[in-house]
């Protein structure tokens, strides 16, 4: 499918893809990269039905890069002069293909960041449906400023918030991490920034093994299942959403990280949730946010399950659900 210009159609979710920039990896690397691809064709062959319009983001200049991350790292990717130890802590090693792939990646969360704001500002804050767009890749929430770590080059949630802010579309901005994994990245750039607010809600066991001090962590034990996660997010978006500034209505924006890895089939998950409890998931941080008013960037973040296809049909729903609550005549939201 080639790229197009759509203006934000409404009830429609604009939806961008990278996977066309293909990251080379050693046979038998770990990290699923044909997921992406695979995501996309799935949407493509269903996307009338699903409401969605594919497009290709541009990748993110140095410039956009430089809110968050230094110079120096930035172009230490740029012309691939990062060590041995830091592409191992990278989880990749270093090639042209990662350094234009992880631009795009993060450009992707800009476009969506944009795409949804910009949606918000033409039809207002309480116009029909929730103003929410999304991003194929992203979630690359170990990306710290000055190095990348856990197969993240950049992190495009920070970059994404930081860019909306210079741009003048968003004042505050929320970052809901629900990837298995703690946003330790993200913690660390955010830290001193009181117009970003962080939460994370992942496993405490689980890497990265020295946590950040996100705004507000809730960190669950192995095997939680459905009914306790849910319920300690509900307690978690309730109190993010508010500290953010739902309530005086200064929150502009939440960028939803929708990682596929608390399933109960991925090989690094341990919060044993159901693919049902996944949507649940997706529903209730989709619903907080149109209670709260806010414009919404979903990015797809981690999924490792031993079949791509689980992984695929995961992140398929989390689209579904969001393109759902899109419709103008949305009420449960899927």
């Amino acid at each position: 499918m080639k790229p197009r210009a759509i203006q934000g159609k409404t009830g429609r979710v604009r939806v961008f893809y990278s996977d066309t920039f293909v990251l080379p990896l050693p046979p038998r690397h770990r990290f699923p990269i044909t997921k992406y691809a695979r995501l996309r064709a799935a949407l493509e062959a269903d996307a009338l039905a699903l409401r969605v319009d594919l497009e290709l983001p541009a990748g993110a200049r140095d410039d956009q890069l430089a809110l968050v991350h230094d110079d120096d790292y930035i172009a230490r990717v740029r012309t691939g002069a990062l060590s041995r130890q830091e592409q191992r802590e990278l989880g990749f090693p270093w090639s042209p293909a990662l350094v234009e792939r992880s631009r795009r990646s993060c450009g992707g969360t800009i476009a969506a960041c944009r795409a949804a704001l910009t949606a918000r500002r033409e039809r207002g804050r309480a116009g029909p449906g929730l103003h929410v767009a999304v991003n194929l890749a992203g979630g690359t929430h170990h990306a710290f400023r000055d190095h990348g770590r856990g197969y993240c080059v950049f992190n495009d949630g920070a970059v994404a918030a930081r860019v909306m802010q210079e741009e003048g579309l968003a004042r505050r901005v929320a970052i809901l991490d629900c990837d298995v994994h703690q946003g330790d990245g993200t913690a660390q750039i955010l830290a001193d920034d009181p117009t970003v607010f962080t939460f994370s809600i992942h496993g405490a066991r689980n890497f990265p093994f020295r946590k950040q001090r996100s705004d507000l962590d809730i960190a669950l034990p192995d095997q939680t299942g459905d009914e306790a996660y849910l319920e300690a997010l509900g307690r978690g978006l309730e109190e993010s959403l508010r500290r953010a500034g739902a309530g005086d209505g200064s929150l502009d924006l939440a960028i939803y990280v929708a990682g596929a890895d608390p399933y109960a089939g991925d090989t690094l998950g341990r919060l044993a949730l159901s693919k049902d409890g996944l949507r649940r998931r997706d529903h209730a941080v989709l619903s907080a946010c149109r209670r709260a008013g806010v414009a919404v960037a979903v990015t797809m973040a981690g999924g490792y399950a031993g079949d791509i296809a689980d992984i695929v049909e995961i992140h398929r729903e989390t689209v579904r659900v969001a393109a759902a609550f899109a419709a103008p005549d949305a009420r449960a939201g899927g």
